[in-house]
């Protein structure tokens, strides 16, 4: 069986046997957006929406019902040859149950017709309300319609409406093994890509050179793309946490701080190096790295079930501070430094975040009022960094305008964790190494 047709099963299951009897999920699919004039994005498909249904295309919906009498129903658009010529292949009515597994599939166009009678028998549906005022109308005149109907045949109607992040964000939190392996393809595409950039991140490139060699490699792998727009930035831009314009050149001194990862099927990597364009750290270079390393190590060791999601960034947190008092960057007692968040001068994001089909991926991180507990499955982020702000006039001379980030993907295990990047280079030593080769 293809393998994206048994993910998307085990998904569906795994979502209705966390639906209870007389309670449903409807998902719309994406829609197409207007880049600009008529010209289109390029299109994805709603991450939940994909979870469930593996169809990649536009205007669709699907209806899932839990308990004993389950069923799962699509709406998609009825094949149109005409369409088909200037858009390709449309998956039909009859695909969407022969290979798409739906039991039944109906016309898009005859959704609230089909979602009164779909909602007889309902009493809990898990439904996102505010993202479309016309999805928002149809959905309560087909539950009103509904009300109507079971005044004759007796049947509950939809009276609770609850988020859908709720019930999908805890499972889809969780990875399947087959999830994983594509989480893994996605990564050594990326490990390929970084490892181009940096053959090719000399003084005299532009960071718009080293972009487009990375989604190349992504590409010419079989990966969608960037799963998030890459970040190539040079000297201080480095210091921009977000930066994404790559247009400034390369020059001699500089640090490359890339952050880029490959999407693969619809899943995920993030990853972080930064390395020497002239192939060899200076000192203050190496001083900061070093200590943006330690954070990246000894966090990553400490990803294992049990541990609560905020020990992470505390940890982190201390490393950092100590770090940075050693370096003369801060002064005063760790302890009080931290309480007064002193470090977010050169620290101020989170260490940490959920990878998955989306980069900042679904599921919550607290859970019974407490920061939640990793468990076998999750995918997470470590991503430490230092950015010493070029008009930071406080800061030592030698170390403004430097930005460092060290970014892995890291899988918690039974017994601990596994760290799905550690193939990239990002010791100093392996990293020196590797551009000794360029």
């Amino acid at each position: 069986m293809n393998i994206d047709l048994r993910l998307h099963i085990e998904n569906r299951e795994r979502v209705r046997q966390n639906l209870g009897e007389g309670e449903a999920l409807l998902l719309f699919g994406a829609t197409h957006h207007l880049r600009n004039g008529d010209a289109e994005y390029s299109f994805r498909q709603d991450s939940n929406f994909l979870y469930i249904s593996g169809l990649h295309e536009a205007d669709t919906a699907l209806f899932i019902v839990g308990g004993e009498a389950g069923s799962y129903t699509l709406f998609v658009t009825p094949k149109d040859k005409k369409k088909e010529i200037w858009t390709g292949t449309m998956v039909g009515l009859e695909r969407a149950v022969s290979e798409y597994g739906a039991d039944k599939s109906y016309p898009i166009g005859e959704l609230k017709e089909k979602l009164v009678d779909l909602f007889g028998g309902i009493s809990t549906l898990y439904y996102r309300f505010g993202e479309s005022h016309s999805r928002d109308k149809l959905i309560q005149e087909a539950t009103s319609a509904a009300r109507r109907k079971s005044r004759k045949n007796y049947k509950v109607t939809p009276t609770r409406f609850v988020e859908p992040d709720s019930l999908l964000g805890p499972i889809r939190l969780i990875k399947s093994s087959l999830e994983i392996n594509l989480m893994e393809r996605a990564v050594d595409l990326t490990r390929d890509a970084h490892a181009a950039a940096m053959k090719i991140g000399f003084p005299g490139r532009m960071e718009y050179e080293l972009e487009s060699v990375i989604s190349h490699t992504f590409r010419m792998g079989g990966g969608v793309g960037p799963s998030y727009e890459s970040i190539v930035a040079s000297g201080a831009n480095a210091c921009t946490l977000h930066y994404v314009n790559n247009d400034r050149k390369i020059v001699d001194g500089d640090l490359i701080l890339i952050d880029a990862g490959c999407e693969y099927r619809g899943y995920a990597a993030d990853v972080t190096r930064t390395f020497p364009a002239s192939g060899t750290f200076t000192e203050p270079q190496r001083a900061l790295y070093e200590l943006v390393l330690k954070a990246n190590c000894d966090v990553v060791e400490l990803v294992a079930p049990g541990v609560r999601f905020c020990e992470l960034q505390k940890l982190t947190i201390r490393i950092l501070t100590e770090g940075l008092v050693g370096l003369g960057l801060l002064e005063g007692d760790v302890d009080k430094l931290i309480e007064d968040r002193a470090h977010e001068r050169f620290y101020m994001h989170g260490v940490s975040h959920w990878l998955g089909l989306d980069v900042h991926d679904a599921g919550a991180y607290w859970e019974n009022g407490d920061s939640i507990v990793l468990r076998e499955g999750m995918v997470l982020t470590i991503e430490p960094g230092i950015y010493i702000q070029p008009d930071d006039l406080d800061a030592p001379e030698a170390y403004r305008g430097i930005g460092i980030r060290i970014e892995d993907d890291v899988l918690v295990t039974a017994t601990g964790s596994r760290n799905l990047t550690a193939q990239i280079p990002k010791s100093i030593e392996d990293i020196e190494l590797s551009l000794s080769s360029r």
